[in-house]
């Protein structure tokens, strides 16, 4: 039963603002965050600093504010903490060692699928993605991993309202066929990125099951075009099916 509880708009507004600063990438002051939020900007006048008196941003030139320390501080310890992270860190090692492909963990938040861990040491070649990097939920493997795990009626809602791009010549732009993927996905219980959101680039992603209700996750591995090839979608398919297997276990006893 879900608990009864009054929300808090200022906290909704709070967090509006810190997604902002992750979107944006840039120092913001009060009059561009009242813009892009449609807030007042005496509110978002006395949130900016009410967050650089607690540490969660600082301050620059111009009166423009960007991350602070205390944020960084948080956010390394929620990574430390984190059940999930610390649960699928270790296969995701594991996957980087034996393919020698770049592993993440990612979620879903809104319509992005946002990278929460990484590991790609194994290999001189890395793809450049970093922790805290968001990707559109509409492209790539990625992306359809985290869409299998929703339900129909959701994925249809998404897909009425929003467009394909097309990122690549090999992305897929047809509605039907998206859906005809995603369903696939659930039934395979992986997908295969064919360059479809970045050309040159090839990779696997799984959606993973951590028996949380509403939290979509899934592991992928990234490598080059000359890395996954045709002959070696097969193994590296069946590999990764039983690590994502092995994690799903560990969350089942819990």
């Amino acid at each position: 039963m879900k608990t009864a509880f009054k929300r808090v708009p200022a906290i909704d507004k709070c967090f509006a603002i810190l997604d902002l600063f992750a979107r944006l990438k840039k120092p913001l002051g009060v009059s561009e965050v009242s813009k892009e939020l449609n807030y007042n900007k005496s509110t978002v006048f006395n949130m900016l600093h009410t967050l650089n008196d607690l540490g969660i941003l600082e301050q620059s030139g111009g009166n423009k504010f960007h991350y602070g320390m205390q944020l960084y501080a948080l956010g390394k310890a929620a990574g430390r903490s984190s059940e999930l992270i610390s649960t699928v860190h270790p296969y995701l090692e594991k996957i980087n060692q034996e393919t020698k492909l770049s592993a993440f963990l990612g979620l879903r938040a809104g319509l992005r699928a946002v990278i929460i861990d990484k590991v790609d040491t194994a290999f001189d070649i890395k793809i450049y993605s970093e922790i805290g990097m968001r990707i559109p939920l509409l492209a790539g493997a990625g992306g359809r991993a985290l869409l299998a795990q929703m339900s129909r009626a959701e994925v249809n809602a998404i897909l009425s309202k929003n467009k394909l791009e097309e990122f690549t010549p090999n992305s897929c732009v047809n509605k039907d066929k998206y859906k005809q993927m995603i369903a696939q996905t659930r039934k395979d219980g992986i997908t295969i990125d064919m360059e479809e959101y970045i050309e040159g680039i090839r990779g696997f992603a799984l959606p993973l099951n951590i028996f949380r209700a509403n939290t979509h996750v899934a592991v992928w591995a990234v490598g080059l075009k000359r890395q996954i090839t045709e002959e070696n979608i097969p193994r590296y398919s069946k590999y990764l099916k039983q690590i994502v297997a092995e994690i799903e276990a560990r969350f089942r006893l819990e």
